[in-house]
């Protein structure tokens, strides 16, 4: 049996590395418990501290990324996501599904010397702020994002 898309037209990496709609990342919104991360990630962690929770994955074998999770007082202030690849034009086709993901989810982002930033000041949330870069060179393609709550 096929299993549905969860971002059905966007690349099928995307259902892999945000994996759901729900939340700002992975069905995780910031101010999150480290408890509840574990519960979502499905690998163990590759380092786990008070602070940090850091995973790394294999999605391919031309593709990998990482998610470093950052907490202050047992709440989740950052999301460090960065996916690397030896597949130059899926690096390109990745980073913009991730443009148009969020430009969907958050309207009016800026773009300014190659980042693209989106905020957020939905409803009674504390603003956040994501931003998005592709730092491919070239011969690898290099694509950060970060997730952050806007200060």
């Amino acid at each position: 049996m096929v299993k549905p898309r969860v971002f059905p037209g966007y690349h099928i990496l995307l259902d892999e590395i945000v994996r759901s709609p729900e939340g700002i990342f992975r069905g995780v919104n910031l101010n999150t418990s480290p408890a509840s991360i574990k519960k979502i990630e499905i690998a163990s962690p590759t380092e786990d501290s008070e602070e940090h929770i850091y995973y790394e994955y294999k999605a391919d074998s031309l593709t990998d990324y990482s998610i470093d999770y950052t907490f202050s007082k047992d709440s989740l202030e950052e999301i460090n996501v960065q996916i690397n690849t030896n597949d130059l034009e899926l690096s390109s086709y990745l980073f913009c599904d991730l443009k148009d993901y969020y430009a969907n989810k958050l309207p009016n982002p800026t773009e300014d010397k190659g980042y693209v930033v989106y905020n957020c000041f939905e409803g009674q949330r504390k603003p956040f702020v994501i931003s998005l870069s592709d730092n491919s060179s070239p011969s690898k393609g290099i694509i950060n994002m970060v997730i952050y709550k806007d200060k």
